[in-house]
């Protein structure tokens, strides 16, 4: 079963090489994949925008998105010393490093994470983002995961660029800036179908994302036409 996941999540990332893809469906994907591949129990993406900044693009759970935004807004957590690093880190108790990271902590723990692997996310010598895994047991992951975790966060990387040759960080900050700007108007349509139907985030999100799958259609397309109000789901 892990082999199968394990080969579906690589073809899924790899068709994006050639295929016109929708980047926040695309990193919603690869959080859930490395969940499942990964044997971790949550994963999230972090990416820059274009003054440099990190913003949370995409996560397997709503409580992994509150989580990482928290990380953002506070300019604390191990996912943060990740990117600044260019390298990877690993917490394997969360809870006995607490005092390096308190606020980060206390909200893990309201989440029931105990340990957390930050992964950086590179282009050449840059890193653009980072890919984070949050698991609800102790201890570091094994050294052969932690490079699959890697692998799929260098596919990731490529997938968002389209394999295209960036040789200018401005051609670079433009794609990663449209990710931003669709994920905004994700969450403004989870808002919208949660208040509506009276639903989780979590369902509403699901339910966006199987409407455009019915429909043939980009998730973010689907999503700022909810918003606008020209339609329905």
């Amino acid at each position: 079963m892990t082999q199968q996941l394990l080969a579906e999540a690589f073809v899924e990332l790899a068709d994006t090489l050639v295929d016109d893809f929708d980047v926040v469906d695309f990193l919603h994907q690869v959080t859930v994949r490395c969940a499942q591949v990964l044997d971790v129990a949550a994963a999230g993406v972090l990416l820059t925008d274009q003054r440099g900044a990190l913003r949370v693009v995409a996560a397997s759970t709503e409580a992994t998105r509150v989580l990482e935004l928290l990380q953002v807004q506070t300019d604390e957590g191990p996912c943060l010393d990740c990117f600044r690093t260019g390298h990877a880190v690993a917490v394997e108790d969360l809870p006995a490093e607490a005092a390096r990271w308190p606020r980060f902590a206390e909200q893990a723990a309201l989440c029931g994470f105990v340990s957390v692997h930050a992964l950086p996310m590179r282009l050449r010598s840059d890193t653009i983002g980072t890919l984070n895994l949050f698991n609800t047991r102790r201890g570091t992951l094994a050294p052969a995961t932690l490079l699959l975790g890697q692998a799929l966060a260098d596919v990731a990387t490529i997938g968002i660029l389209q394999a295209r040759a960036i040789d200018h960080y401005e051609t670079l900050a433009e794609q990663l800036q449209t990710a931003l700007n669709n994920r905004v108007v994700l969450e403004q349509a989870k808002g919208v179908i949660s208040e509506r139907r009276n639903l989780d985030m979590d369902t509403s999100f699901a339910l966006l994302r199987d409407a455009a799958r019915r429909g043939n259609r980009r998730l973010s397309d689907l999503c700022r036409a909810i918003v606008e109000g020209t339609e329905t789901l």
